[in-house]
């Protein structure tokens, strides 16, 4: 069987190139050339830096149209200072694509931060267990981000921490730096980077305020 044929054979994987080609069509005709306009280029104002979780679609729940927001998601919308893919999104999107602001967002019930908040610290005679798991080995940051909170912390706690300390890992960034800097001497618009979080049970986002942008 053909690579083609393979995928159509599937129901709920036909169903979604049916559903993408009536979308397409429903999009065109509420704005006629939206497509082949897009096509030219993309002018995103935000960079989302969020988690992959499926229930935190960025630009269905703020609203957004495709070509609205630049996005990097991995595991609970983590920045970490020798990441190279998300050190590369955020170069590109600064200095590339021309975003103005940085969205770090997480959200309630977020795996990546229940399964830190339930790992026991690393010791010497029991270090964390990432050196045969990809996933607890990315988390290592999480994990102890977890044990670094007052006792009694709570998975929400950890889950906002957790935002804050990437939007200090990216304010921090060599990237936004040299654009503040660039900013300073009238070389470049300024750049923002804000913490949010995502509430699952309602939709709704909340501003941690800790947003941050280059000195005036």
């Amino acid at each position: 069987m053909s690579g083609s044929s393979l995928s159509t054979s599937y129901p709920e994987v036909k169903a979604l190139l049916e559903s993408n080609q009536k979308w397409a069509a429903s999009v065109e005709e509420q704005e006629k050339g939206f497509f082949e306009n897009s096509a030219k280029a993309q002018y995103p104002k935000f960079l989302w830096f969020g988690c992959g979780d499926s229930r935190v679609p960025e630009s269905t729940l703020m609203a957004q149209k495709p070509g609205s927001v630049f996005v990097h998601r991995n595991i609970a919308n983590q920045f970490q200072p020798n990441d190279s893919s998300a050190n590369a999104i955020l170069e590109f999107a600064v200095g590339t694509v021309g975003v103005d602001h940085i969205l770090v967002v997480g959200h309630s019930e977020c795996g990546g931060c229940i399964a830190a908040h339930k790992m026991s610290p690393p010791t010497k005679d029991s270090p964390a267990p990432s050196s045969n798991s990809p996933l607890m080995s990315f988390l290592g940051p999480v994990i102890e981000l977890r044990h670094s909170l007052k006792e009694g912390s709570t998975v929400d706690d950890l889950i906002a921490e957790n935002v804050k300390m990437s939007v200090k890992n990216i304010v921090a960034s060599p990237v936004i730096q040299s654009s503040w800097e660039k900013h300073a001497k009238g070389e470049m618009r300024p750049v923002y980077v804000h913490g949010w979080t995502y509430d699952l049970s309602t939709g709704l986002l909340k501003d941690l305020e800790v947003s941050q942008g280059p000195s005036q």
